[in-house]
């Protein structure tokens, strides 16, 4: 796998495009491969554009251009760290990037930001702090199609963590519906990723949350069975985890036996945490066949270690 020119210290009339050629190599390595194998390029790139570590209002010389830049690659970056299960970095290169993105007047990317924080929070048990991160992405005018359809799947997962289950139906269905209103003019280029299949995802994780496995169920084989992007193995995740909440054991033993093989491979630690606590639930469930059962243990041993003791100089 062969990477970009290793990053140096950018001159100011540099760093635009150093930036933007990062962002489109992260990107691409991410939905190719996962974000544990993205990790190593941005080390390198923490440790080569001293931009990135340096506190947001020092760069109040840079033009709005480069500190837009640098914000979209700081977004990136805390995606990936995300995915890659280290929150607390990824937590900080959020509050970077919303700096940046402030500071250069760059409202789209800090709504994306924010909407990544909320996911960050949920995932930590964090429902209200998700809302609140959600919130923040109104502003006076209305938001554009896709943007305003993220805000609602953003907090339809942040009330079924709630428990507040009409509640979540109620978003997750508004999120559907203003979907199919089709994209405006005015939603920004980083919202290509948010397509019907990735809706139906989330629509099915929701109800997974809720315990709703009989609806969650077709939603996320629909989406797990259709081409994407490598993070959306986690639908497939959520998928053995609903038919295993449905005990549908025939099921969940033939997705495991297609999913062991590969499990290796996955890099989203997001996507293998959840498959090890499905396997560990499995594999200890008296009720679960012999055959079922054994098929979890060999699932948890499939699953890659968690790469969160490796060191990441995010700060």
């Amino acid at each position: 796998m062969t990477g970009p020119p290793r990053p140096r210290p950018a001159a100011s009339g540099a760093l635009t495009p150093l930036a933007l050629t990062a962002v489109e190599h992260l990107v691409a390595l991410d939905a190719a491969h996962g974000a544990t194998a993205a990790l190593p390029a941005v080390r390198d790139l923490l440790r080569n554009i001293p931009e990135l570590a340096a506190a947001p209002g020092s760069l109040h010389d840079r033009d709005a251009e480069a500190l837009a830049a640098l914000a979209e690659l700081c977004e990136v970056i805390g995606w990936i760290l995300f995915d890659a299960g280290l929150d607390g970095p990824a937590h900080r290169m959020n509050t970077r990037a919303l700096a940046l993105a402030e500071l250069s007047g760059d409202r789209a990317t800090a709504r994306l930001v924010l909407l990544n924080d909320s996911m960050l929070h949920t995932r930590a048990g964090r429902p209200r702090a998700a809302l609140d991160s959600a919130a923040r992405v109104a502003g006076p005018r209305p938001l554009p199609t896709l943007v305003a359809t993220l805000v609602l799947v953003r907090r339809a997962h942040a009330e079924a963590l709630l428990d507040r289950p009409r509640e979540a139906d109620r978003l997750i269905a508004r999120a559907r519906s203003r979907f199919l209103d089709g994209a405006s003019p005015q939603d920004p280029p980083w919202a290509w990723w948010i397509d019907r299949a990735e809706l139906i995802g989330h629509h099915g994780w929701v109800l997974t949350r809720l315990g709703d496995w009989d609806r969650a169920i077709p939603l996320l084989h629909e989406a797990a069975t259709a081409p994407g992007p490598s993070y959306r193995h986690l639908f497939t995740a959520e998928l053995l985890a609903a038919l295993t909440g449905a005990r549908a054991w025939r099921d969940a033993e033939e997705l495991i036996a297609e999913l062991a093989p590969r499990a290796g491979s996955i890099g989203s630690v997001r996507t293998t945490e959840t498959l090890a606590r499905t396997a560990v639930r499995l594999r200890a469930c008296a009720k679960a066949p012999a055959n079922l059962r054994a098929a979890a243990a060999f699932l948890l041993e499939s699953v890659p270690p968690h790469p969160g003791g490796q060191d990441c100089p995010a700060r």
